[in-house]
C-alpha cells in the first residue's frame, strides 16, 4: 500500500517525508525541488509486536510497513499541464492514500507561492485540480453510458443518475470523497465505480497541519488550524497537526530515551510520524495480525474484513489453497496470561476458527493447512 505526500511547495512535505523516512529528500525553498517522487517504506508503529518480541526473543522481527512517497508541489492549472501537472497527477493516481501537507505557520524567510499564507486558498488549490482531473473522467463516462442506453437497462440508467448526481456535486467545487453515495443510494455504484473509474479526489485523505512550534503548543490559538478542520470535516477526512521541525529534531535524536523525553517535554506520547502512520493505515482500512515463534514475530497486514484463509494467503498462497484451520488467541487475551499459551488454553481463550472467521486486529494465529 502507498500513501502519497502532497501539498503546494514550501508547505514542509519534504521535510516531513525526510522524518518520517529519513531518505533525505531535497527540501529546497523554491518550487519543484521535488520532481520525481522520492519513495520511503515506513515500519507501522505497534507496541503490540513489541510484547510479542519481548516474549519470544525471536531471531528476526519484522514489523508491518506502508510506503510513503513524496511527491512534486503542485500549483494552480496542474489539471491542464501546468508546472509539474501530469506528472504529479499520474503519481497520485499510483497512491493509494494521501498526505495532504498545509502550511499552517508564518515564515517570511520561506517563500510562499501564492505570497501569503491561507489554510483554506492552498487547500482549494490542490483539490480543484483533482476535482478538475476527475470532472474530465467522468463527464467522458458519462457520454458514453448516455449512448448505450436503450431498451430500458436498468444498471446503465443507474449508472447514469449517479454519474450526473456526482458531476453536479462536484461542479460545485467539492471533492468526491465528500459524496454520500451509500445516503443518496449509491453503494455498489460506488464500489464498481471505484474499481472502473479511479478518482483522484474519491482518496482518503489526511490533512497534515504544519505548524510553527509555538503555534503547535497552542493549536486553538492557530486560525488556519481551525480552517483545515473545518474543511476536513466536511469530507470526513483525518486532520493531524504537525511541527516538521520538532520532527526534523526528533529524526536527528540518537537513542529511544532520549525521543522519549524530547516527547514528553513537549506533552506527548508519541512523534506526528507516528500517528502519521497509524492514521494512514487506519485510513487504508487496514489491520494486523500477528504470528510468533523463535524464528520470527511478525505483523501480517491484511484488509478489515478478510477471512481466515484470505489472511492465510498473505503468508503464502499454499496455505489459503490447504485452509484447515486457524488456531486463534487475541492479544489482550494473550497479554491476560503473560504470554503463556498453555494458560491461554487451560482458560479457553486459545480457540480454533474455520473458513468463514473474520480476522480480527491484534489476533495471534497459528494456520494449519494441507496441499
Amino acid at each position: 500500500m502507498k500513501l502519497g505526500m502532497v501539498g503546494l511547495p514550501n508547505v514542509g512535505k519534504s521535510t516531513l517525508f525526510n522524518a518520517l523516512t529519513n531518505v533525505g529528500a531535497q527540501s529546497a525553498n523554491y518550487p519543484f525541488c521535488t520532481i520525481e517522487p522520492n519513495t520511503g517504506v515506513v515500519s507501522v508503529p505497534d507496541k503490540r509486536l513489541e510484547y510479542l518480541r519481548d516474549i519470544y526473543d525471536p531471531k528476526k522481527f519484522t514489523p508491518a510497513s506502508l510506503t510513503f512517497s513524496d511527491i512534486a508541489g503542485l500549483v494552480k492549472g496542474a489539471s491542464k499541464g501546468e508546472g509539474l501537472g501530469n506528472k504529479f497527477l499520474g503519481n497520485i493516481r499510483d497512491c493509494d492514500a494521501l498526505i495532504h501537507v498545509v502550511r499552517c505557520f508564518d515564515d517570511d524567510n520561506i517563500i510562499h507561492v501564492e505570497g501569503d499564507v491561507n489554510a483554506d486558498r492552498d487547500i482549494e488549490t490542490i483539490n480543484l485540480e483533482l476535482i478538475f482531473a476527475d470532472l474530465e473522467i467522468l463527464s467522458r463516462r458519462l457520454e458514453k453510458a448516455k449512448k448505450l442506453k436503450s431498451g430500458g437497462n436498468k444498471e446503465v440508467e443507474k449508472e447514469i443518475a449517479l454519474l450526473s448526481d456526482l458531476v453536479k456535486f462536484m461542479e460545485d467545487g467539492n471533492s468526491a470523497r465528500g459524496f454520500d453515495f451509500e445516503g443518496n443510494g449509491y453503494k455498489a455504484e460506488r464500489i464498481t465505480l471505484e474499481k472502473e473509474t479511479p478518482l483522484l479526489s474519491l482518496k482518503p485523505v489526511i490533512y497534515a497541519a504544519n505548524m510553527s512550534e509555538n503555534d503547535f503548543k497552542d493549536l486553538d490559538g492557530n486560525a488556519n488550524y481551525k480552517a483545515v478542520l473545518n474543511i476536513a470535516d466536511k469530507e470526513n477526512s483525518a486532520v493531524l497537526p504537525i511541527c516538521a521541525a520538532f520532527e526534523e529534531t526528533i529524526g536527528e535524536l540518537e537513542t529511544e530515551d532520549e525521543k522519549n523525553e524530547f516527547l514528553s517535554e513537549l506533552g506527548l506520547t508519541e512523534s506526528g510520524i507516528a500517528r502519521i502512520i497509524r492514521t494512514g493505515y487506519d485510513k487504508l482500512g487496514l489491520i494486523s495480525y500477528f504470528t510468533g515463534g523463535k524464528d520470527e514475530v511478525r505483523a501480517w497486514t491484511i484488509n478489515k474484513g478478510d477471512t481466515a484463509p484470505v489472511a492465510a494467503g498473505k503468508i503464502h498462497s499454499d496455505f489459503e489453497r490447504g485452509f484447515i484451520r486457524a488456531e486463534i488467541v487475541s492479544y489482550d487475551d494473550y497479554v491476560s496470561v503473560s504470554g503463556d499459551m498453555a494458560k491461554a488454553k487451560e482458560k479457553g481463550v486459545y480457540r480454533s476458527e474455520g473458513k468463514d472467521y473474520v480476522v480480527k486486529d491484534g489476533d495471534i494465529v497459528l494456520f494449519r493447512f494441507n496441499v
